[in-house]
């Protein structure tokens, strides 16, 4: 199979752009599943102080933040995509 089979492409050369913005964008998708890996650690930590202090595992209006610093900067797809995190960082409800 061709570069130019594998992208979609019409022309090597725009073959060839496609493949590198693939590979940035990989290696921006590793940094991103690493920050969120990092994220959910230190979530982690949150959530044993607060239960540990005798507090709730959850801090609601803590997370009407989270949504609204997401959807300010992104739009609603920014509201879908903090729910995601908030459910990787702290479970279900």
């Amino acid at each position: 199979m061709t570069a130019i089979d594998v992208t979609g492409a019409r022309t090597p050369e725009a073959a060839d752009v496609i493949t590198g913005a693939r590979e940035r964008i990989d290696a921006l998708d590793d940094r991103i599943i690493g920050l969120i890996q990092e994220r959910m650690a230190v979530s982690a930590v949150i959530q044993e102080a607060r239960i540990a202090s005798g507090g709730r595992r959850v801090n609601l209006s803590r997370e009407m933040e989270v949504l609204g610093h997401y959807s300010e900067a992104l739009g609603k797809p920014g509201t879908s995509l903090a729910m995601t995190l908030l459910e990787l960082c702290r479970g279900r409800i």
